[in-house]
């Protein structure tokens, strides 16, 4: 296989973030496993164990018929919320109707009860993460003095980029607005900012599938059923609005969730744009269209994907070597141009005493895979690192 040094494409890379006018982000689940968040089968092993022994016992009965009918050996709580919530909506959560010898009322209360564990394993969790270097990126993208409006799309619905948003004080817009309940405003993302308008300064923060303090607040007589976001919260009042499962396919086509991937189809197809994808295994083909159709249709967007592990590569091999404006990194192998090459570290005629922020020459590999190093990357490389670490330590 053809090899390309390293060196140079990474000399390349920083001349990208030098003159880009325009730079967003995807980050999915990688990205938070980064500061000790779950992965999902570990995620699946959390909550399982929440469960009572009835509830236990339930779960196994739907991870038995999933293997038997997928022939699945690693069944995730995806799987096993798609299996329930079909059961509910075959049976209408009654009690008097079954599928698999799970009644209807059975399948609503252990949805509840899985949707229940989630938040509490993930909120354990946050409340113990270390977000120093979160903060650090955030003041990086915020301190960004560019004519463009700066926007994060993640997949994620922990409340870690939350967090260290506002630790940082840093002013940030995710289409709610309000006090007492906030209220999804569509009208508020469908437009983009002028640049004359303070808020355009904001970060946007696009929760495409769900958040942890989103909840459904039930119609009554006077109002219409709807999705509200609540501050800080250790226990949820009621449903969660978090979609493991493949309802988040079904529900993209409402609000907010329409209103999200059609900005997010808008922004990739708005005109010049680097967008630098982290954490995310390009495993739901729902944002995989939004995205490979922006890139056949914008040929000035250029999108960057950096892999944890060569697998992820691998598997996208096929459709990476399609498109010229697609890079996918990985420890061992790239794919740019539409060409699939491996890594070498050569600097008999290009010397870079940077290299360690991209390459562990010990294992020869890529290392930008994981995000934090990915950080310490884009700031290192940035010249503002001392401001960064002003801003970050001083609130």
């Amino acid at each position: 296989m053809e090899k390309v040094n390293v060196i140079h494409h990474m000399n390349e890379f920083r001349n990208i973030l030098s003159y880009a006018t325009n730079i967003g982000f995807l980050f999915g689940a990688g990205t938070s496993c980064a500061f000790g968040l779950p992965n999902i089968m570990t995620l699946t092993s959390e909550c399982k164990n929440r469960l009572s022994m009835l509830e236990q016992t339930l779960f196994g009965k739907i991870e038995n018929s999933i293997e038997n009918l997928e022939g699945k050996k690693a069944i995730s709580i995806e799987d096993v919320l798609n299996y329930i919530r079909q059961i509910r909506d075959i049976t209408q959560g009654r009690t008097d109707y079954a599928f698999d010898g799970i009644t209807g009322k059975q399948a609503a209360e252990l949805d509840k009860k899985i949707c229940e564990a989630v938040f509490n394993v993930i909120r354990e969790k946050e409340e113990l993460a270390d977000i120093s270097e979160i903060r650090r990126f955030i003041a990086w993208f915020d301190s960004a003095n560019r004519g463009f409006v700066k926007e994060i799309y993640t997949t994620n619905y922990d409340m870690l980029l939350e967090m260290a948003l506002e630790a940082n004080y840093t002013p940030y817009f995710d289409g709610f607005t309000g006090s007492y309940e906030p209220f999804f405003s569509p009208e508020s993302i469908e437009t983009f900012s002028a640049e004359e308008d303070f808020t355009g300064r904001w970060i946007r923060l696009w929760k495409i599938h769900g958040s942890l303090n989103w909840m459904k607040k039930n119609g009554t007589s006077t109002s219409a059923e709807r999705i509200v976001r609540i501050g800080k919260i250790d226990t949820p009042r009621n449903e969660l609005m978090i979609y493991p499962s493949k309802e988040k396919y079904n529900l993209s086509r409402k609000e907010p969730f329409i209103a999200y991937f059609d900005r997010m189809k808008r922004y990739l197809q708005r005109g010049e744009l680097v967008f630098i994808c982290s954490g995310y295994s390009f495993s739901d083909q729902h944002i995989n269209d939004i995205i490979f159709n922006a890139m056949r249709q914008n040929k000035r967007l250029y999108v960057m994907v950096f892999c944890f592990s060569d697998d992820q590569l691998n598997e996208m091999s096929s459709y990476a070597t399609a498109h010229r404006n697609l890079c996918v990194m990985s420890p061992q192998k790239i794919i740019a141009n539409g060409i699939e090459k491996e890594w070498e570290y050569d600097d008999s005629t290009d010397a870079d005493a940077g290299y360690r922020l991209y390459w562990n020459q010990a294992k020869e590999e890529f290392i930008l895979g994981d995000f934090r190093k990915l950080i310490e990357f884009l700031i290192e490389n940035s010249g503002r690192k001392s401001m960064i670490e002003e801003i970050v330590n001083a609130k």
